[in-house]
């Protein structure tokens, strides 16, 4: 059966490695022990071969036999070769030495048989007065021989010397080799399990002791969690690269396929969203504008054993909510308003109500006409000048609203709107409400403060420019002031700032628009607002 567990595995596979290697060792080993055998048995055999063909009495019982052919001659002078060669391959452990005529006609050898047969000379011959050794098959197996010559006494060629050793067979040298194998065989084992027995305890304490099935299973887990959840989560290590990002994470942030193993310098993203990630703004829900929407973002480092690997960032889509959030402070404002209205009618109540008392019914009509003329007055200058009811409704509401801070709100001369349609409309609402309540927040605390808002219509795009007489924006924090979460003030009643800048840029760039800033007595805010909406630039 298969091992599960990952000791098992790693034994196993240690095992069948020491198996492999030492087969191939084998194989190397007898190849080897060939290669030797042929080298050495060659050497001695020519030695052999020198010595036995240097002999008197070879020499010259080979000199007698070529010189006579009568058959009783061939047989004396013959007659001492077999004695001479079988002391030389018993000395020597030869398998067998052969002496033959010139012609290569065996005249001794140890098998009687072969006497009178030719000499297998191989790809080689000593019949040219040199010696030769080579690999011959006599047909009862391979054998190593060696052939010199024989020479008599006036340098004649007289007859030749064979000297073999047959190769032992394969199953001959794997038992010869055995014992080394064997006891190679033990130690590698025992090395390659003591090996994998501690290599399996590294891994499975690296693991914290999970076998690989359960380490696929949290990998597949993670990454059907990971690609399941509605929130973006991207995780870096500690030097800045991106080791996952989900689908909704590369779909907000508009990340690369290939953006895992990246650094995050590498990928376009915004300045305010790259310090978050990498831990250079620190902080619980930090609010970022990216690609047109409003993300709230949690960093969280990722440590183990003690140190740091990385950080995981959540975030998710917040948008709709602070649309929302901004409707709800448009609310607040109108509650403020008609609290401010409110006040301020059961003043002029209370006056109405003494005029009376004291008989002054002319006081009293006079009075009444006052007023009514004032807000009359301020009513047909917003309505004369801006068509847009919903955009007149609001300027109207914010000058009653001021009005009791000391703080005066008033149109430009050169302001002038026709009534444009609804989606534009709400537009305007919240970027002319944003502007004009930021710039009261900037005379926070001042009297006499002025805001002026010009809205015109030029090169079919809708302008808005909101200035006030504050003390201006910093020029080094011109483009932070629209980043989701900035504010150079301190939120009051515990209220998140610096949402509305944001949320203006957001509906400007939604309609393929801008806003921007600029210092001229004061903070000036222009938002340009296409009639068509095209989309972002």
């Amino acid at each position: 059966m298969r091992p599960r567990t990952l000791a098992g595995r790693f034994l196993a596979l240690q095992l069948l490695i020491v198996l492999t290697v030492l087969f191939v060792v084998a194989a190397v080993s007898l190849a080897q022990s060939a290669e030797s055998f042929r080298r050495l048995e060659s050497r001695r055999a020519v030695a052999v071969a020198e010595n036995l063909a240097s002999q008197p009495a070879v020499r010259q019982a080979l000199a007698r036999l070529d010189a006579t052919t009568a058959p009783a001659g061939r047989a004396a002078a013959s007659r001492a070769l077999p004695g001479v060669a079988e002391g030389a391959r018993s000395v020597s452990g030869a398998t067998f030495v052969l002496v033959a005529e010139p012609d290569g006609t065996i005249v001794t050898s140890p098998d009687p048989d072969r006497v009178g047969e030719r000499l297998a000379v191989g790809d080689g011959s000593a019949a040219g007065a040199r010696s030769w050794t080579g690999v011959v098959d006599l047909g009862d197996g391979a054998s190593v021989v060696a052939h010199v010559p024989v020479l008599d006494d006036e340098g004649g060629f007289v007859g030749i010397v064979a000297v073999g050793t047959a190769y032992p067979s394969v199953w001959e040298r794997l038992a010869t080799a055995t014992p080394n194998l064997v006891t190679y065989l033990g130690i590698a084992s025992l090395l390659g399990g003591l090996g994998s027995w501690l290599l399996a305890r590294r891994v499975k304490r690296q693991t914290h002791g999970l076998e690989p099935h359960e380490i696929t299973g949290l990998a597949e887990h993670r990454d059907a969690m990971l690609h399941g959840i509605k929130e973006g989560v991207v995780g870096l290590d500690p030097q800045g690269h991106i080791t996952l990002a989900n689908d909704v994470a590369t779909g907000l942030l508009g990340l690369p396929a290939d953006c895992v193993g990246r650094s995050v310098d590498e990928v376009d993203l915004a300045p305010a969203l790259r310090d978050v990630l990498t831990g250079r703004a620190q902080g619980t829900d930090q609010a970022v504008v990216a690609g047109g929407r409003v993300l709230t973002l949690n960093r969280r480092p990722v440590w183990s054993r003690g140190r740091e690997i990385g950080s995981v960032t959540t975030f998710r889509d917040r948008t709709e909510l602070v649309r929302l959030q901004e409707e709800l402070g448009t609310t607040r404002n109108t509650t403020d308003t008609l609290r401010a209205q409110t006040h301020e009618f059961a003043n002029q109540l209370h006056t109405i109500s003494g005029l009376i008392q004291l008989g002054e019914f002319d006081e009293v009509v006079h009075y009444v006409r006052t007023l009514s003329d004032a807000q009359a007055e301020l009513s047909r200058e917003v309505t004369g000048r801006v068509h847009d009811p919903a955009l007149a409704a609001l300027l109207i509401a914010k000058a009653s609203l001021v009005s009791e801070r000391g703080v005066e709100l008033r149109l430009a001369d050169t302001a002038h709107l026709p009534r444009v349609d609804d989606r534009l409309s709400a537009d305007l609402v919240t970027v002319v409400g944003n502007l004009v309540d930021n710039a009261f927040d900037a005379l926070a605390g001042t009297h006499g403060g002025r805001v002026e808002v010009d809205v015109r219509v030029a090169d079919r795009d809708v302008r808005a420019v909101v200035r006030d007489s504050g003390p201006g924006v910093a020029p080094e924090l011109a483009a932070d002031v629209f980043r989701h979460g900035f504010t150079t003030k301190a939120a009051a009643g515990g209220h998140r700032r610096g949402l509305g800048l944001a949320l203006t840029q957001i509906v400007c760039a939604g309609r393929g628009g801008e806003v921007t800033v600029h210092n001229d007595g004061g903070a000036v805010f222009t938002a340009r607002l296409p009639m068509r909406s095209g989309g972002p630039p």
